[in-house]
Parts: C-alpha cells; structure tokens; sequence
C-alpha cells in the first residue's frame, strides 16, 4: 500500500513514517502543502494522511484540488482544532476521516487501515466517467452506450491516468515515467503510438470525446458535445 503523509512538524513526520513503513506501508512524505499538492496531484496513492495547517498551500486547499480533478483517494486529515465546525468544514471539502491532534498510535493506524481496505474495495468495482465514456480498469473494458471495445492493458493504464485527471493537461514526460517508468527500454515515443490506438478506440466507439495534443506539452480530454 502507498501513502502519503503531508506533515510540516518534521519530528512528527519522521516518527509517523516510521511506523507506517514497519506496519507495510510505502511512504512518501512532504512537509509543506506546496510540496503535498504536487504530490497529491501527480501520483497515485492508496491512502493520503493530511495535516489541515500546512505552509505553502492548507490540507483544505489540497483537498478540494483533489476532489476538482475527480481524484478518489481516501483522505484522512489531521488537525489541532477540535470544534465540531471545523471538523464539517473539513468533511465537506471531501475528506473521508478526520483526527484531533493529539492522538493515539493504534487509532491513526486502525483508521488508516480501514481506509486501505476502502480502497481495495473500489478498485475491485469502480469505474471512471468522462462525457458519454466509462472505463472499468479492473475488466480492461471501455464503453461508450452500448458499444464496448476491450483495452490493453498499457491502454487502460493510460486511460486511467487521463480520467483522474479530468480537462487538466498530461505532460507527455509525466505519462511517460508513470506508466513506463524509468527503468525501461520503451522510448517516450511509445507514448504517441498509444495516443494513435487510443484515439481509434474512441472513433471506433463514436464517442464524444477526444484526445487533443497540447504543443509541446502533453495532451488532454476533451469532451467534443
């Protein structure tokens, strides 16, 4: 499981990393909100812990960021401030648990768990949605109506990566390491061949939705109706 941990109390951040990475976890961490929004929008975690009072940019911020681009990931905030309204206010931003500073341990690792297992469950079921498409990454399935057209897997991967990211521009280095890595023999130039076979799926569906080159960028969804 991977998580995300945005904490500006460096000391805090440490001991919280170090108890995630012995119970399983992958962490990464950042200690101010700049950091932690590029983090929370340019990859993919399992479970995101996120402290409310960031410098840079607040957990909130990040946040709503997340939920506006479509980006599902259980989101637990951390926060000094006990009142019922900020709790509201937090949960309305999008956030799916919230914890009061100071906490115990074994709560924060109990309610993350119950997050991970949140997240197992909606990768098992859950589509994506752009304009008249849906994807189902779990069964390489793209439809459009009632026309359905099955997906590589490196398509659907692709696929995915758009549709979390709704109308924001992909840089085509960014599609590259993240669906490629970096350790790979492919060159960035794949990504283009897959654009192609991507794009004929999407004619072939007649659907209304293209994928549009950003010059000397990337590219990006573009719902045609």
């Amino acid at each position: 499981m991977k998580l995300l941990l945005v904490e500006d109390e460096k000391a805090m951040c440490e001991a919280l990393q170090e108890i995630f990475t012995k119970s399983g976890y992958s962490v990464q961490i950042a200690y101010d909100g700049t950091e932690g929004m590029r983090y929370a929008l340019g990859e993919s975690f399992d479970v995101i812990v996120l402290d409310v009072m960031l410098p840079g940019q607040s957990g909130l911020s990040i946040l709503r960021a997340m939920r506006a681009q479509g980006r599902p990931t259980p989101v637990l905030l951390l926060t000094a401030r006990a009142e019922v309204s900020d709790r509201v206010v937090g949960l309305d931003c999008g956030a799916d648990d919230y914890l009061t500073k100071p906490f115990a341990m074994e709560e924060l690792l109990a309610r993350v768990r119950a997050l991970s297992r949140r997240t197992g469950e909606l990768a098992a079921n859950d589509a994506l949605y752009f304009a008249d498409i849906t994807l189902r990454p779990h069964a390489y399935t793209l439809s459009c109506g009632a026309q359905q057209i099955r997906l590589s897997k490196r398509e659907t991967e692709i696929l995915s990566y758009f549709l979390q990211r709704r109308h924001a521009v992909v840089q085509k280095e960014d599609l590259y390491t993240k669906i490629w890595g970096y350790d790979n023999s492919a060159d960035i130039a794949s990504v283009e061949v897959y654009m192609s076979f991507l794009r004929k799926k999407l004619m072939h569906l007649g659907a209304h939705v293209e994928i549009q080159s950003v010059r000397g960028v990337g590219y990006r969804l573009v719902d045609t109706l």
